[in-house]
């Protein structure tokens, strides 16, 4: 049976360009500049890699807000060829400067097309936390769930998805507001490593400060065997900025403790989320019972 809606998202999905042209998964494309000309996130892993090489070599990348105009243009364009409701999920709104433009522009088309129904939620997950989502209420989706169906399932399980996080260069964290000028040279100096990770309310904390890299990854190592109960039932997903061998690393050790989780995917990290964290960043997501630093 059709279904009378979609769900759309955005390129700060972090999910491949492959996994959703698959599931038929509109997005809407941030754009980003480097050196001077501005390119839009196509989710593509080539451009993914293409990017981090260039940041390493002293690239500078920057990332800019979407438009209202932007917006409008995206969800009208479904609207016109869909004639369905929308269920649009993006990058947490704590960490968005967008989030005032999408509301904007569905308030506009809510007065044009007043049959149709866009639901923009605030997921409070960002890069593969966000994609997590995406994932699991796509399947949703095709399992038949309804509107109101999916709708709720989301907000019902968003807090559910665990979101850990290391960084390997302290500037970009800096240049970001994350840490102070002080912070970020002392932490350099001493070979600090800062594991992260995302609260309920949206946001970028740190749970921990660690001496080195390796420490850096197995505390993100431990902090996961210590939550996950049924690893059966775990899907885990990993992105990375130019790191994949310390992401085979925490997928090895994690594998070798639990050997059945249900599935584990590694990608490359998005060029907008990277872009604030830079080179090296490793994050990994996944379902939990609730929340913890």
């Amino acid at each position: 049976m059709e279904q009378n809606y979609l769900i759309a998202t955005a390129s700060t999905c972090d999910l491949t360009k492959e996994y959703l042209a698959e599931h038929n998964i509109p997005f809407i494309k941030y754009s980003y500049t480097i050196d001077a000309t501005v390119y839009y996130d196509d989710c593509s892993e080539a451009t993914r890699h293409e990017v981090y090489k260039k940041m390493r070599n002293g690239a500078l990348l920057t990332t800019a807000a979407i438009n209202t105009y932007a917006y409008r243009e995206f969800f009208e364009d479904l609207i016109k060829k869909e004639n369905k409701n929308i269920i649009f999920l993006d990058m947490s709104k704590a960490l968005s400067a967008s989030h005032k433009f999408a509301e904007e522009a569905i308030e506009e088309l809510k007065a044009k097309y007043p049959d149709i129904t866009i639901d923009y939620v605030d997921t409070c997950c960002v890069s593969g936390g966000l994609g997590l989502l995406v994932m699991n209420a796509i399947k949703n989706y095709e399992a038949g769930f309804s509107y109101e169906e999916s709708v709720k399932w989301i907000e019902d399980n968003k807090f559910r998805i665990a979101h850990r996080f290391t960084v390997d260069d302290l500037s970009y964290l800096k240049r970001g507001g994350r840490v102070s000028n002080s912070a970020a040279l002392v932490g350099t100096l001493l070979n600090i490593k800062p594991v992260l990770y995302v609260p309920n309310e949206g946001t970028l904390l740190v749970s921990s400060k660690v001496r080195g890299r390796k420490k850096a990854l197995n505390t993100i190592i431990d902090s996961i065997i210590n939550e996950i109960g049924k690893p059966d039932d775990v899907e885990f997903l990993i992105n990375h900025a130019d790191c994949e061998e310390d992401a085979e690393y925490v997928k090895s050790k994690l594998l070798e403790k639990f050997p059945s989780i249900k599935s584990f995917s590694i990608q490359g990290l998005g060029v907008v989320i990277g872009a604030h964290c830079g080179p090296g960043l490793l994050a990994i997501f996944y379902m939990c019972k609730e929340r913890t630093p």
